[in-house]
């Protein structure tokens, strides 16, 4: 391919229908990429697109804008994006960033490599400029618990034509014209002081407003997550299935206002539910399945509580394990 031909390659060329691709119509118009390379993520037939994140979504793509989705754990924030990206066949690529993540992961480090029978010293470039040169929509899970010396990496690159310098090489990356940047995280950069979310950590407001566009994703409304798992397990499509699927997502709630008021520490997410309902296939019993599926996540000290709840959604208490 030439040269010419791949940089035409990389611009989103391919206008989409808002309201066939996501169900509703976009104030501005839309484009992807014709075609998808192995950096795209696979497409979820029965996924459900909020609106006001969908469309922060797609201004962060189409108009180059750095976005960050906020939202509580299991609200299917990176999942969003990558389903968005998806429908747009632009290259996804996240990053967790766990305390493990350090600078030198994000912009690379020298390495010693075999050469015509000889070892050099070769740098080797990290994920962050590899994916600055590129279409790609770099994603920053976790984004409220970057350590401080990676969150200061990333900041050069928030500005719209941020630039990445390369002290080591002495080079200065500029960022592909399809190159996009997205954040998610369960605070709002102010700290947690919920203690919901530990290891959290307010972040610096310099680096706060260089996010153009902060969105919050909330869980689902409960007859759209219920109608969501009813097209994931076709087997519960009927009477008696959408009733124990209304219970199963009434129990999620529960859950997860539960854990917005701390009195649990773990919580229910969509995808929950979803394999609930698929070991609920499995083994028959719904209430063995819940067992396996979330209560044994829960802490100890927690689990009466957790049975409480179902035996609220349920109308009986929960079977005790044989």
């Amino acid at each position: 391919m030439s040269k010419k031909t791949a940089e035409t390659a990389a611009v989103p060329t391919k206008k989409i229908n808002t309201k066939t691709v996501f169900g509703f119509d976009c104030p501005f118009e839309v484009f992807g990429f014709a075609t998808a390379d192995e950096y795209v993520p696979a497409i979820d037939d029965t996924y459900h697109f909020d609106p006001d994140t969908t469309i922060a979504l797609l201004a962060g793509f189409v108009y180059n804008r750095r976005v960050l989705v906020q939202g509580m754990h299991g609200t299917g924030k990176s999942t969003h994006i990558e389903q968005v990206a998806a429908r747009l066949n632009w290259p996804c690529i996240r990053i967790n960033l766990d305390s493990h993540i350090t600078r030198t992961d994000l912009v690379g480090r020298d390495a010693i490599v075999l050469k015509d029978g000889k070892q050099i010293t070769e740098f080797k470039e990290g994920l962050l400029p590899w994916a600055l040169q590129r279409p790609v929509a770099l994603v920053f899970d976790e984004y409220d618990a970057g350590r401080p010396d990676v969150m200061f990496v990333i900041q050069r690159v928030l500005e719209t034509q941020g630039k990445l310098t390369l002290l080591d090489q002495n080079r200065v990356i500029n960022p592909h014209a399809s190159f996009r940047l997205l954040a998610t995280s369960n605070t709002v950069g102010l700290g947690d002081p919920s203690g919901l979310y530990h290891g959290t950590q307010p972040i610096n407001q310099g680096q706060m407003d260089r996010w153009n566009l902060v969105t919050t994703l909330n869980y689902l409304p409960a007859a759209v997550e219920e109608a969501i798992v009813l097209r994931k397990i076709s087997a519960l499509n009927n009477a008696k299935g959408k009733t124990l699927v209304k219970q199963m997502v009434s129990l999620a709630n529960l859950t997860r206002e539960s854990f917005r008021l701390a009195d649990i520490s773990t919580v229910m997410s969509p995808r929950t539910v979803i394999t609930w309902a698929e070991n609920t296939q499995i083994f028959g019993d719904a209430a063995h399945a819940f067992r396996v599926t979330f209560l044994n996540k829960c802490e100890e000290t927690e689990r009466h509580i957790v049975s409480e709840l179902y035996q609220r959604a349920f109308g009986k208490e929960l079977k005790q394990a044989a």
